[in-house]
């Protein structure tokens, strides 16, 4: 096989989603196919710096965990930025522990391709991808206005809104706007003019962070949401005189969290404080004479927005493309459960919220669900694949938000299960990634000459890495959580090794045991596997399938998507190797 393309798997950067980027990069970094890629992990940290970062540190629980180093949190768990204005010796002697600095006039020769999974401003809004069009570097998802228009809120509800007609009220104000008004009476009139109850959302944000629902008629929470959504909070001395002093550091803790907290730098009374250390100094200081002290985050929203709070079921759908452009939604996921809102904690950390594939609801709300993402996805400037959220009304209305142009991409995540769906690994996913984000760079019309020919090599890669034989490993695992998923894991690591090719076998208890499609290897746990396992395959998703075809065979050389018997016998004539997910050994047969 020809010289591996080299990827650069850019992850972290400046924005509140830095940590839900980590975990994407340690994905990408662990199931890029290794026949064809050489991945180099490219750490963005929250000044700005591109890190070519020694893999390892892809297996620390947090980026808090390993950048800055410890010894100079002062206690705290802090991300650089934390540690105020730092001279180029400094900054050299941290960056040297973790890796090393590289320029972006550095990209050409290290990189082939970049391989960007970072978030929200700065990085998922055109930013970084202008930076990559400049030193002629292609990059995954879609270009600089699909770019920008995916991480504008407003913007995209009047562009949805044009494109399908779909009518969801929404109105925006600024910060100053908020500073001197009656605040009492734009509660009550967003409340005649909106509905109640309705959402805040930070119009900037990803769809994860700075949302909040507003349920009950309360002044106070109504305040506490917009707040919330402007990334302020205030500090009470009534509350703060009562803390101890372990109180008093958690919360300084999760102030500078960024999935519950509003993040450093903060500014108080015009000052500019870096530290939690600081902040919980001068609150001490502050409140010992004033009766609130009123902080806010130094990438605070200038505005935010309000919307109507929409009664349906909730789904999120991916949506790719074919070699020629054409447009393809995924098999929409619907996300249900006890939740207050599809936010941070309920995407990434509850154990509450469930998911189904499709959607629960007629073929004829299916289509239409179909209908509305691709036309949205096809006039709103989105290519390789885009993420959209929405809901199902109870009379048959589809409303759509918050397309997400790089969606996250943990194992689990839902672009992840949907692409299962149809027949593709998270490893034969991120083929197509690469794959169409270089076809679509093209039609740009800059660099098309070297696009073209990186194009017919990564072409040529993939239409011999899908034919030539592998040595099929078999996976065998029984009916617990515990070797479900160790199947999961090691089901990533086959798909992504040069040398082997997995084969998923469930040992059942009844004595049998049978292949199992890929797609349900996606699944929760062991018993939302054992739920799914004997359901027929819905007829909605048969259509996907038949549509994406001609993907699933590029990538993958089909999908046997039916649960199958296997007998001793057939499973020693198709693998050359067991691995027994019991006793974790991987053995020749």
């Amino acid at each position: 096989m020809v010289n591996k393309i080299r990827v650069g798997i850019f992850f972290g950067g400046q924005a509140r989603e830095r940590e839900i980027s980590y975990l994407g990069g340690k994905t990408a970094f662990e199931h890029i196919d290794k026949a064809l890629f050489e991945p180099i992990p490219i750490f963005v940290d929250s000044l700005g710096h591109f890190i070519q970062i020694n893999p390892e540190l892809l297996y620390e629980e947090s980026i808090r965990d390993f950048f800055p180093s410890k010894n100079l949190n002062r206690g705290f768990r802090v991300y650089i930025e934390s540690l105020g204005e730092l001279n180029e010796t400094q900054l050299y002697k941290l960056i040297y522990k973790v890796g090393k600095q590289i320029q972006p006039t550095d990209f050409p020769q290290i990189m082939d391709f970049a391989f960007t999974i970072m978030h929200g401003p700065q990085a998922e809004d055109g930013s970084l991808q202008g930076l990559l069009e400049w030193y002629g570097i292609p990059y995954m998802g879609p270009g600089l206005i699909g770019s920008a228009v995916g991480i504008n809120k407003p913007m995209q509800n009047k562009l949805i809104s044009l494109v399908n007609g779909q009518k969801k009220k929404s109105v925006t104000f600024t910060r100053e706007e908020w500073a001197v008004a009656d605040r009492s009476k734009l509660f009550t009139d967003l409340i005649n003019n909106i509905g109640f109850p309705f959402v805040v959302k930070a119009p900037h944000q990803g769809s994860s962070i700075g949302v909040a629902i507003v349920r009950k008629r309360s002044l106070d929470e109504f305040t506490k949401a917009v707040n919330q959504c402007f990334f302020e909070t205030t500090f009470y001395k009534k509350e703060w005189e009562k803390m101890t002093e372990r109180q008093k550091r958690h919360l300084m803790e999760k102030t500078s969290n960024l999935d519950e907290g509003i993040g450093f730098p903060v500014m108080i009374n015009g000052k500019i404080l870096y530290h939690p250390a600081d902040l919980m100094e001068e609150l001490d200081a502050q409140l010992f004479t004033l009766d609130a002290v009123n902080v806010v985050s130094v990438h605070a929203e200038d505005y935010v927005m309000i919307e109507e709070f929409v009664v349906g079921q909730e789904f999120s759908c991916g949506v790719i493309q074919h070699d020629d452009g054409k447009a393809v939604a995924l098999p929409p996921t619907e996300i249900y459960g006890e939740i207050q809102t599809f936010d941070f904690k309920s995407k990434y950390k509850s154990n509450v919220t469930k998911k189904r594939i499709p959607v629960d609801t007629t073929m004829e709300n299916l289509h239409k669900i179909h209908e509305s993402l691709l036309k949205t996805f096809n006039t709103l400037g989105f290519c390789v694949v885009t993420r959209i959220d929405g809901f199902l009304t109870p009379d048959s209305r589809v409303l759509l938000h918050d397309p997400n142009t790089i969606p996250g991409m943990s194992p689990s995540s839902l672009i992840f299960k949907q692409m299962a769906e149809i027949g593709l690994t998270v490893t034969q996913s991120i083929t197509y990634f690469v794959r169409q984000s270089i076809r679509e760079r093209i039609r740009s019309g800059k660099n098309t000459v070297y696009f073209r020919q990186l194009l017919e090599r990564l072409d040529d890669m993939i239409s011999e890495r899908v034919k030539t034989p592998r040595k099929k490993v078999a996976i065998i695992f029984g009916e617990s959580d515990e070797e479900y998923k160790m199947a999961q894991k090691k089901l990533g690591e086959y798909s992504s090794s040069p040398v082997y090719e997995p084969l998923l076998i469930c040992a059942a208890k009844n004595g049998q045991m049978y292949r199992i499609p890929v797609n349900l290897m996606f699944k929760v746990d062991i018993q939302d596997f054992g739920q799914s396992i004997g359901k027929a395959k819905h007829p909605f998703i048969i259509e996907v399938m038949e549509k994406t075809k001609s993907i699933t065979q590029k990538y993958a050389g089909g999908f046997e998507w039916q649960v199958k018997k296997i007998s001793e016998t057939e499973l020693a004539e198709t693998a050359q190797f067991i691995f027994k997910c019991d006793t974790e050994q991987l053995l020749e047969l």
